[in-house]
């Protein structure tokens, strides 16, 4: 499977969303050689935020559900949209990479090859996530998916919107899927925070985007430098104060609050 599912606890209603931690390639058309593809993996791997979702899930009480992404996102990206709505394409990053970080070609146009890359990966982990998130609203009455990501201090070329504030901590928000207190406990994570910079949105399963509003979302997009020595070196203490703090939002939101809107049934 290109995806991991690690159970939570029965009553809980987060679900951790991890697709852009893993190195691995498989065959998929990639046209660069080995150091290219290296460069490319280095700038582009949300590096070790797998590690802070797993050390964030053992600091919850209640632990959460987890949907690991266990190939590179420059086999398939599973948080684009697949079709030309996705804004992506415009630099050639859409589910199916053509051109990468600084806009080196990747593969070569290929309409059968990006459509069969999208029935063995894309379209199976969409299901997976959205039959995930249906069991947490059968179990629980509601969903909390907290989409979890990581960006270099300094804005690489193909970033379309990387001319605004680099926090510590970026908050991408959906207007019908991220409640204001989600918002407000997440901004308890750190002390330099914005919304929707450089990076905007959160991942909705699209078989409930704008038609389920029990489903809440909110993406975190960690500054690189706040965790690990960038590109692609090791981790540094920031990470265990990261999961730490992690956890304690999970533990914030899985309870039940009457100011939380549509992050309670």
């Amino acid at each position: 499977m290109s995806f991991q599912i690690i159970p939570g606890h029965p009553d809980s209603p987060v679900i951790l969303h991890v697709p852009h931690a893993s190195r691995t390639i498989v065959d998929s058309g990639l046209l660069p050689g080995p150091a290219a593809l290296a460069d490319e993996l280095d700038h582009l791997t949300d590096a070790y935020t797998d590690v802070i979702a797993a050390r964030a899930a053992d600091h919850a009480p209640l632990r959460p559900w987890t949907l690991v992404n266990r190939l590179s996102r420059l086999v398939v990206d599973p948080e684009r949209f697949p079709d030309d709505t996705e804004e992506m394409l415009a630099v050639g990053m859409g589910p199916v990479y053509t051109h990468g970080y600084a806009g080196r070609r990747l593969r070569n146009d290929d309409p059968a090859r990006d459509q069969a890359l999208l029935d063995e990966h894309f379209h199976p982990y969409a299901a997976a996530m959205s039959t995930l998130t249906d069991q947490r609203l059968a179990a629980t009455g509601r969903a909390i998916l907290l989409d979890v990501h990581s960006y270099p201090a300094v804005p690489l070329p193909y970033e379309m919107h990387g001319d605004g504030p680099r926090p510590h901590l970026c908050l991408g928000t959906d207007p019908d899927h991220t409640p204001g207190r989600l918002i407000a406990l997440a901004r308890e994570l750190h002390d330099d925070t914005a919304l929707n910079s450089p990076f905007a949105g959160c991942y909705v399963p699209l078989a409930h985007w704008r038609r389920d509003t029990r489903v809440a979302a909110l993406m975190l997009e960690i500054r690189r430098d706040v965790y690990m020595r960038e590109p692609a070196g090791p981790p540094t203490g920031g990470i265990d104060t990261l999961a730490a703090g992690l956890g304690t939002l999970i533990n914030a939101v899985t309870r039940r609050h009457p100011a939380d809107g549509i992050m309670t049934p």
